[in-house]
Parts: C-alpha cells; sequence; structure tokens
C-alpha cells in the first residue's frame, strides 16, 4: 500500500476519473436504462402472467365450482326421473292389478250367472220330465183302476175319506 501512495500520480488519477465518470455516464446513458427498462419490462411481464396464471386459477376454480353444480343438478334431476319412473311404475302395476281384479270379478259373476241359468233351465226340464212321466204314470194307474167299475168306487170313497181327514 506504501508503494501505490509513493506512485500516486494526480494526473492519472484525474484522467481514470474522467474516463471513469465518462464511463458511468456512457453507460448510464446507453446501457443501464436499456437494461434496467428490460428488467422492468420483463418483471412486468412476469407480474403479468403470474396475474394471469392466478386468473386462468381462480377461473378453473369457478368452472370445476360450476360444473360440479351442474353435474348436482343432473343428478338430482336424475333422481326426480327415476322415482317419477318408479312411481308411475308401481301405478301401472297397481292400476293392471286393480283391472285385472275387476275382470275376474265380472268373468266370476257373469259364470255364475250363467251356472244360475243353466241350474234353473235342467231344474225346469226336470219338472217338465218329471211331470210328464207322473202323467204317463198317472194315466196308465188310472187306466187299470179305473177298468173295474167296483175299483172305481173304492177309489173314489178312499179319496173322500182321506180329502176329509187332511
Amino acid at each position: 500500500m506504501e508503494k501505490l501512495i509513493n506512485d500516486f500520480s494526480f494526473g492519472l488519477f484525474f484522467w481514470q476519473l474522467l474516463v471513469l465518470v465518462v464511463l458511468i455516464f456512457l453507460l448510464g446513458k446507453f446501457a443501464w436504462k436499456p437494461i434496467l427498462k428490460s428488467l422492468n419490462d420483463r418483471e412486468q411481464g412476469i407480474k403479468d402472467a403470474l396475474d394471469s396464471a392466478e386468473n386462468a386459477r381462480k377461473e378453473m376454480e369457478n368452472l370445476q365450482a360450476d360444473n360440479e353444480k351442474l353435474l348436482q343438478e343432473a343428478r338430482a334431476e336424475r333422481e326426480t326421473m327415476l322415482k317419477d319412473a318408479r312411481e308411475m311404475k308401481t301405478k301401472m302395476i297397481s292400476d293392471a292389478e286393480t283391472e285385472a281384479k275387476e275382470q275376474a270379478n265380472k268373468i266370476i259373476t257373469q259364470a255364475k250367472e250363467a251356472i244360475e241359468t243353466e241350474k234353473r233351465a235342467a231344474v225346469a226340464e226336470l219338472k217338465s220330465k218329471v211331470a210328464e212321466l207322473s202323467v204317463e204314470i198317472a194315466e196308465k194307474v188310472i187306466q187299470s183302476e179305473l177298468a173295474d167299475k167296483d175299483k172305481q168306487l173304492q177309489l173314489v170313497d178312499k179319496m173322500l175319506n182321506d180329502a176329509t181327514l187332511n
């Protein structure tokens, strides 16, 4: 350090100082301003990119929330539709069962009526046959009974006695 102080020259120091000041001025004028400007521009670009990324993230969150909401609405609508379909199915089955029971009851009633009609017809036919047979038997009995005069008188007497008893 002593050597520096001994070799110190004001002229050289002045010119070195002048060159340094000119160099600083020139660097400030032509280099630092564009460098600082480009650094500021880059910093602003990074801020803008970060803001855009944050906005995009928020927008994605909003879209995801909207999608989730739409999905929940679609699920609720699907559940409503399924519930309506189940109710409709149950109602259709119930209606079909009711209609089937009504038709079965109607068929049973018609069958009972048909059986009753057939029964009445059979009873009427049976009565008719019994009456015909009774008349035929009565004719034959009367013919045999009325063939003899004494038997006729006995029959009339018997009938008179029976009629008074009853």
